[in-house]
């Protein structure tokens, strides 16, 4: 609109925006996980999504110090995880909904104590530190073991032997951001320190807030009984799900952001994998229905994000104990007979190597390495691009290998089957979504998640309309917008 006060004779510049504006493309390859992690520390929560952009931050803040990450009872989101990143997988959203499991029959017990053994020079226990109760539910805590010294080294009994300065050491307790809790000084593994010189470990400890010591040396030296230096993670005890409990921390709740339905309040999520469904189902802490009705929740979310245009897919893993084609083909169709654009469904599972068991293969869910190819594909191909004839990275083997004819049998029905071919070697061979059969606009993957982004890119890039005047100007720069972005 032009200017209203030129009050004097001259030439007047104006930049007046009549142009169409850029529509920037959404980024499509986001991922995000839920399942069971070795641990969860350094502000990660139960329950709650955990950005993660590379292995070694997810190791941060669900693995323990010092591990490779995975876990003893073979939890499937570890390998789920680092399949995405192996796979060209971009940043993900990974939400941890316990870091032990109780199999099926097994006798309840009380909360057991997480503790954090510190060891002497010789490689051998010295202090075992372990939160105390008031601390449990306020989350971790560092111990730093720094050098110190005596209070003195004169005592003022003659008789007493001059204390040696190497074996006092100061403990001091930190939360996980750094920020300093107490410090005790003028510590000994001396249980005969005289209090001038001196506090014995264990009597200085009770004083403290935070944590408990224990002492795991007994025969020795003070200066050979002495904690090496170093900062450790002293963390609550591990979260045990429970039949009663894990339906809450899968589903989640938006008001508080955790779970499933908190992973929705995360606009760039794209896609969204639970591997560890078939975990809990393996050791009987879900049964088949309850597996369903979370598989269900999932789809629906993905279904329903009015008002704004969906943009996120689902990939489902099939039942560890649905082996043959046909027995996948019966559980789709009898059993879990859902149906949707908006998810994908892959068989058989894979094989891939365990680190916990010196590399030997063990069989998970493909969702996490398929949606890393998924995100691979995005990158060096573009959304548009189905992401089959790929050749999926850190993948061993099969748990089978179907043939053309098996195939032939499953693909009409959506489910991708992944397939070893002599002289190729393991490749995605299909790209279909669960959609009706009917529907045949939004059978393929890539079509489903090229109009997502489109729809979604056009949301995002045209905001700047919302408060314009509501005219035929406004329209025809809106079509024009539109339109030069994607003709």
């Amino acid at each position: 609109m032009a200017r209203l006060d030129y009050f004097a004779p001259g030439v007047y510049v104006e930049e007046v925006d009549r142009g169409s504006r850029p529509i920037d493309g959404v980024q499509t390859n986001i991922g995000a996980f839920i399942g069971f992690t070795e641990a969860i520390r350094n502000g990660a929560e139960i329950g709650k999504p955990m950005l993660i952009t590379n292995w070694n931050q997810y190791l941060e803040y669900f693995a323990k110090e010092n591990s490779d990450g995975f876990t003893d009872f073979d939890a499937y989101l570890p390998f789920s995880v680092n399949g995405w990143f192996l796979n060209g997988g971009a940043r993900c959203w990974v939400v941890s909904i316990g870091a032990r499991i109780r199999k099926s029959g097994q006798e309840r017990r009380g909360q057991e104590s997480t503790a954090l053994t510190v060891e002497r020079g010789a490689k051998r226990d010295s202090l075992q530190f372990t939160l105390k109760e008031g601390q449990m539910d306020k989350g971790s805590v560092k111990v730093e073991i720094i050098p110190d010294e005596p209070k003195t080294t004169t005592p003022s009994n003659e008789n007493a032997p001059a204390p040696i300065p190497a074996e006092f050491f100061q403990v001091k307790i930190t939360d996980t951001d750094g920020e300093e809790l107490e410090t005790h000084e003028h510590l000994t593994m001396d249980s005969n320190v005289s209090e001038e010189v001196g506090t014995y470990v264990q009597t200085a400890m009770q004083e403290s807030q935070y944590v408990s010591v224990e002492i795991k040396a007994q025969q020795g030296l003070p200066l050979a009984l002495r904690p090496i230096n170093g900062r450790y993670e002293v963390s609550p005890p591990p979260v045990l799900p429970t039949p009663e409990n894990l339906q809450q921390y899968v589903q989640g709740m938006r008001d508080d952001r955790s779970g499933i339905q908190g992973l929705f309040e995360i606009d760039e999520v794209t896609m969204i994998t639970c591997p560890d469904l078939m975990k809990a189902h393996q050791v009987g802490l879900l049964d088949i229905d309850q597996v369903h009705g979370i598989m269900e929740l999932m789809v629906s979310l993905c279904e329903n994000a009015s008002p704004n245009p969906p943009n996120r897919m689902v990939v489902l893993d099939t039942p560890y104990d649905k082996v043959k084609p046909q027995e996948v083909s019966s559980w789709l169709t009898n059993d879990f007979n859902r149906r949707s654009m908006f998810a994908a469904l892959y068989y058989p599972w894979i094989k891939v190597p365990n680190p916990r068991k010196n590399g030997k293969p063990i069989l998970v869910p493909p969702s996490g390495h398929m949606m890393g190819v998924w995100s691979r594909t995005d990158e060096t191909r573009g959304v548009y691009k189905a992401p089959a004839n790929e050749t999926p990275r850190g993948v061993i083997g099969l748990d089978y290998d179907c043939n053309f004819r098996e195939q032939e049998l499953l693909n009409p029905q959506g489910i991708n089957c992944i397939r070893t071919f002599p002289g190729r070697g393991i490749k995605i061979w299909g790209a279909r979504t669960l959609v009706e059969p009917d529907k045949t606009e939004w059978r393929y993957i890539s079509v489903r998640r090229l109009m997502s982004y489109i729809e979604k890119s056009i949301e995002l890039g045209t905001q700047w309309v919302v408060f314009e005047p509501n005219d035929q100007d406004l329209w025809a720069r809106v079509r024009r917008t539109v339109s030069n972005e994607w003709h």
